[in-house]
């Protein structure tokens, strides 16, 4: 595909154009007034709603969207101890390396006394949102997690799609664990994102928003 792209500029240049503009075809209108929808009936319904587009979309049936604390640590615990090691260096590499991102304050003292200040501050909320259902993605934990913790962010609130079982992926919850992520929520799709953005009985609204998604996440 790469060669026959160098091969056709004018073909490269039509997918490049229609891959920048996503959002300005058939299936995106259509995409977008399915989750205008969606974020209305969370904003309105909460939790209920969560619960009623997770049974339509995931086809699990909730009693609780909360991962209880307990799971998440018994998760870690029962992975194997070569995979365990393989998330312990991913996890050094991505803070080593998002910790010299960090910005500096600037203060400065003019000749008549004068003072100019730029001050950094973390968010006090992130959402971190994880894809999930039929694939595991750890990798998408730690490098939405703990690029937040570096940064300062206090509260991590992450949501990801259970399996019809209800179940979120041993391995997600374990990259989770290793992240210091302790809330964690089964829900996923737009309504996930709606419910971070509105907040809901159980999940709280935060100030930004970070992970990957199909059309109707993003």
């Amino acid at each position: 595909m790469l060669l026959k792209l160098l091969s056709d500029p004018k073909e490269a240049a039509t997918m490049l154009a229609a891959i920048g503009d996503r959002t300005n075809n058939p299936k995106s209108q259509e995409a977008r007034q399915t989750v205008d929808t969606i974020i209305e009936q969370v904003r309105l319904g909460g939790d209920q709603a969560l619960k009623h587009y997770t049974e339509k979309f995931d086809g699990a049936k909730l009693e609780e969207l909360r991962v209880p604390p307990e799971e998440i640590q018994r998760a870690w615990q029962l992975t194997a101890e070569p995979l365990q090691e393989a998330l312990q260096l991913a996890k050094t590499r991505i803070k080593t390396f998002h910790a010299k991102q960090l910005p500096a304050d600037i203060k400065l003292e003019g000749p008549h006394g004068e003072k100019l200040r730029r001050r950094w501050r973390a968010v006090e909320r992130a959402g971190l949102y994880v894809p999930g259902g039929r694939a595991s993605y750890p990798s998408t934990v730690l490098m939405n997690a703990i690029p937040a913790e570096v940064a300062g962010v206090k509260h991590r609130v992450m949501v990801t799609p259970p399996g019809p079982d209800g179940q979120i992926n041993s391995t997600v919850l374990a990259a989770a664990h290793l992240a210091g992520i302790d809330e964690i929520y089964r829900v996923g799709g737009a309504q996930a994102i709606a419910a971070l953005a509105w907040g809901t009985e159980s999940i709280p609204r935060v100030d930004v928003i970070s992970g990957p998604g199909n059309l109707y996440v993003t």
